[in-house]
C-alpha cells in the first residue's frame, strides 16, 4: 500500500515539474482542472466567468472520473457545453483517499494525452 502511495506521489511531483517547465510555476490542483476543463472545452477564451471557470472544474472532473466509467458525456449543448450523466456512485472516501483518487485520474489523463 505504502508503495503504490509512493509511486503515486513521484508520478504527481513528475507531472508539476512538467506543468511547472511548460507554465513557469507551479499550478494548484484548481488550476489543474481549469486547465483541463479548457483543454476538453475546446475553446480558449481571453476571460471566464466565475461561474465559467466552475462549469470547466465540473467539466474535467466528469472527463477525468468518464475514464474509469463513473459518467459519460449526455450531450453538448448549443453553446458548446458539454453535459454528463453519473453512470455509477463514486466509491466513499476519506478526504486523503479522494484526493489520491483525483491525482490518479489526473496522471491518467495526461499520460493518455501523451504528456
Amino acid at each position: 500500500m505504502q508503495q503504490a502511495q509512493d509511486d503515486l506521489q513521484m508520478r504527481w511531483w513528475n507531472l508539476e515539474a512538467k506543468l511547472v517547465d511548460r507554465f513557469g510555476k507551479k499550478p494548484d490542483m484548481e488550476t489543474i482542472l481549469f486547465l483541463i476543463g479548457i483543454q476538453e472545452f475546446g475553446e480558449i477564451r481571453k476571460k471566464f466567468s466565475k461561474e465559467q471557470k466552475q462549469d470547466l472544474m465540473h467539466i474535467a472532473v466528469c472527463n477525468l472520473f468518464r475514464q474509469s466509467g463513473y459518467y459519460e458525456i449526455e450531450r453538448v449543448d448549443e453553446d458548446g457545453w458539454p453535459h454528463f450523466r453519473q453512470l455509477k456512485p463514486l466509491p466513499v472516501m476519506t478526504m486523503p483517499q479522494q484526493e489520491n483518487f483525483l491525482k490518479d485520474h489526473i496522471l491518467l489523463y495526461f499520460e493518455s494525452a501523451g504528456f
